[in-house]
């Protein structure tokens, strides 16, 4: 004779097998699923769209956290990291960088977000013309860690933006 499992036991089976089909809402929910900093250093361009940065919906965290596994390692494994995942760099990078804010000058115009994702420091967002680019790198460069720097800022806030922001789809 077969027996009936509760509701509360079938749910929980599901979520464990990973076949609970996620809901409208969960699926279009972004969060920083992996704690990367994600930061504001300027904010004087008020039309400037605010970047997406580190957050991901729930099925793109599960896509992304194998390769965040082997790629956070494989610094380590070829002898660039001292540390044993690239991604424990992270938090003393943003600290520093967030200690460096006031060497940055001028922000005047600009509005601007860092995230901070395995020993790579990527700058988004808006400043009033494309020479404040070089400063913003080396700015970010002079930072103990940091492997990369990617600036990817608008020159035209009305624009589209030439990065992923929050509204986007």
């Amino acid at each position: 004779m077969c027996q009936r499992l509760p509701m509360k036991w079938l749910l929980w089976l599901a979520a464990l097998l990973g076949t609970m089909p996620l809901g409208a809402q969960d699926a279009a929910e972004r969060r920083n699923w992996f704690k990367d900093p994600f930061f504001q250093i300027a904010a004087q361009a008020p039309r400037c769209p605010v970047p997406l940065g580190p957050y991901l919906t729930a099925a793109e965290q599960r896509a992304e956290a194998h390769y965040r596994a082997e790629r956070g390692t494989s610094c380590w494994l070829a002898g660039r990291c001292a540390r044993s995942n690239a991604y424990a760099y992270d938090q003393d990078i943003a600290r520093a960088l967030q200690a460096r804010v006031g060497a940055l000058k001028p922000l005047t115009g600009s509005s601007l977000w860092v995230t901070v994702q395995r020993r790579m420091v990527f700058i988004e967002g808006c400043v009033p013309d494309r020479r404040r680019v070089a400063a913003l790198q080396a700015w970010a460069t002079a930072v103990p860690d940091v492997e990369q720097v990617l600036v990817n800022v608008s020159t035209r806030p009305k624009a589209p933006a030439p990065y992923r922001t929050l509204t986007s789809p």
